[in-house]
């Protein structure tokens, strides 16, 4: 079997499978009965056996199953379709926002599968076929493979809604600019989760309203419930991004205030220290005529009155209420 490949099933009808391996791959996806691969897109074989393999296929086929990059989206071509989806992230050391993606083409004889970074939920159908209680059908292999990439972005929309939580409260009871870059994070992860979870979400449901002969009612019917999943997903990412926002502006506003009282206790400062800053300057200067300086009583005297001014400033800026 070509090192491109990384797995290649039978489906047996009953939710069983064997493997296959050799030419039996290429024999069997060209076959009446049912079959899978999964290939390695960042393999050099993988083009090759493409072209070699599924030549009777649209050409367009192969080149969209290797683009670079990819959107979520469905083409349908004939009776099949290509199926770009996109699910978290759960690789090791991987960011959860930093989502992948999956390409597929698939017909009611044969899947074809490609990715370029490991993605759980496709291992989770592979488990499943093994244990006898996978797909059936090209239709079930869909609506099973969106259901589980959609579970498995639950608990990554779970910590992100807590970690919005958290930062809630931090800010609440000790706001401080630290808390910026945690705000930041959260937003950044909401708009990219979002960026690829809205065409998801017009994906499902292009897809239930196809005319695709091997999606039948069944099929249609689970789509529809991981529409109305993905679209609670879209709803509490909009959600997440507009608290993170209401979090950054009262943050904002806490440390704004805070800058404002400290300046204005500076100001009140200021302004009862300037009168006296301006009489001791004034008295201060060394040239003869300062009154009272023959007078032993003269410091006394001056004190007393600037004890005096400060408290006419201090009844003036009640009265204005300064303060």
């Amino acid at each position: 079997m070509s090192e491109a490949i990384l797995f290649a099933y039978d489906f047996d009808g009953q939710g069983g499978t064997k493997p296959l391996a050799g030419s039996a791959v290429s024999e069997h996806l060209k076959a009446k009965e049912i079959a899978w691969v999964h290939l390695d897109a960042n393999h050099p074989d993988t083009r090759g056996w493409l072209e070699r393999e599924i030549a009777y296929l649209d050409p367009f086929i192969t080149e969209a199953l290797l683009a670079e990059e990819t959107s979520p989206r469905v083409t349908e071509i004939n009776d099949g379709a290509l199926l770009f989806l996109r699910g978290v992230n759960l690789n090791e050391d991987a960011a959860p926002e930093d989502m992948v993606s999956i390409r597929l083409w698939i017909d009611e004889n044969r899947i074809i599968s490609v990715r370029k970074r490991r993605l759980q939920a496709v291992r989770d159908i592979e488990g499943r076929l093994l244990e006898g209680k996978g797909p059936q059908d090209a239709g079930e292999f869909v609506a099973q493979l969106v259901a589980k990439m959609f579970n498995r972005f639950e608990p990554a929309l779970a910590a992100l809604d807590e970690a919005t939580d958290n930062i809630e409260e931090a800010v609440l009871e000790t706001a401080s600019s630290d808390h910026r870059g945690g705000i930041v994070s959260v937003r950044k992860q909401a708009i990219v989760f979002r960026r690829y979870m809205s065409p998801q979400r017009d994906v499902i449901m292009q897809l239930y309203g196809s005319e695709l002969p091997w999606l039948s009612q069944p099929h249609r019917r689970h789509l529809q419930e991981s529409f109305s999943r993905v679209k609670r997903y879209v709803d509490d990412l909009d959600a997440i991004r507009e608290r993170a926002q209401i979090i950054k502006d009262e943050l904002a506003a806490i440390l704004s205030d805070r800058l404002n009282k400290n300046m204005y206790v500076l100001s009140v400062i200021a302004a009862i220290f300037l009168p006296l800053g301006f009489l001791t300057g004034l008295l201060g200067i060394n040239v003869g005529g300062i009154p009272g300086a023959e007078n032993d009583y003269a410091f006394a005297i001056f004190g007393g009155i600037l004890v005096a001014i400060v408290a006419v400033q201090f009844f003036v800026f009640k009265k204005l209420k300064w303060f």
